[in-house]
């Protein structure tokens, strides 16, 4: 006879995952094929929502790269001011985790996931900095790139050529809540890189021979739609 009792221990050990799960801050992705496609943009805008509906937020850090609309929407949101930390004599600026973990809001927006830390900071990386707000209960909006998940980087230097040296694991994603997408032609995102809207001066025409080639976007974009199709699905 096959004893169809549930096992205590493993009911236990499910609960207290469980309880866990409930505990843990919520992760949101704004999820893009490369920059440009406006994730900064739609953060902050979703952060915007969240304000009017009286969440408690602050901006951990968000990198605007000079453009005029996305400066104009981070203007408006109360902020956490960045650690400055001296590293080879020269000072630099990070997300202050200690500070926001004070602070402790209900919801932290931490822009570019797989950013690397400067030496000297609490976590190599900054995706374990979400990770530990995450764990401090704290919910979180981030922006990421299909290039710089683990399990695709390869990929994508096949396609561009471009090796990619900061990535972020899929077990990170794992924990996300929700993955948005944020899609924009390959047409459509030429053009925003010709009018000044991605890049600036000589990096605009450098990426538009070399990373922003539409055969190129055009495959990123395939690799994002997939991935997050496949995130659905096994959600």
């Amino acid at each position: 006879m096959i004893d169809r009792h549930p096992d205590p221990d493993a009911l236990l050990a499910s609960l207290k995952q469980e309880e866990a799960r409930a505990q843990r801050g919520r992760l949101k992705v704004f999820f893009g094929m490369c920059p440009g496609v406006g994730k900064t943009y739609a953060m902050l805008r979703a952060a915007h929502e969240e304000l009017r509906d009286k969440v408690d937020l602050v901006v951990g850090v968000v990198e605007t790269h000079r453009r005029v609309e996305t400066e104009a929407l981070a203007a408006g949101l109360p902020i956490v001011p960045k650690k400055k930390i001296t590293y080879r004599d020269i000072q630099l600026e990070e997300m202050d985790l200690e500070a926001i973990l004070t602070r402790k809001p209900r919801l932290v927006l931490v822009d570019e996931l797989a950013h690397t830390n400067v030496p000297g900071s609490t976590h190599a990386k900054r995706y374990q900095d979400v990770i530990e707000l995450l764990d401090a209960g704290i919910d979180v909006y981030t922006t990421l790139n299909i290039q710089h998940v683990e399990s695709r980087a390869d990929t994508v230097r096949q396609i561009t050529g471009a090796t990619v040296h900061e990535t972020v694991p899929d077990t990170l994603l794992d924990l996300a809540d929700q993955i948005e997408l944020i899609d924009l032609t390959p047409e459509a995102l030429r053009e925003r890189l010709s009018e000044g809207k991605v890049y600036l001066g000589e990096k605009a025409a450098a990426a538009a021979e070399n990373f922003f080639k539409d055969t190129h976007l055009t495959a990123l974009r395939e690799l994002a739609l997939r991935f997050t199709a496949e995130r659905v699905e096994r959600q």
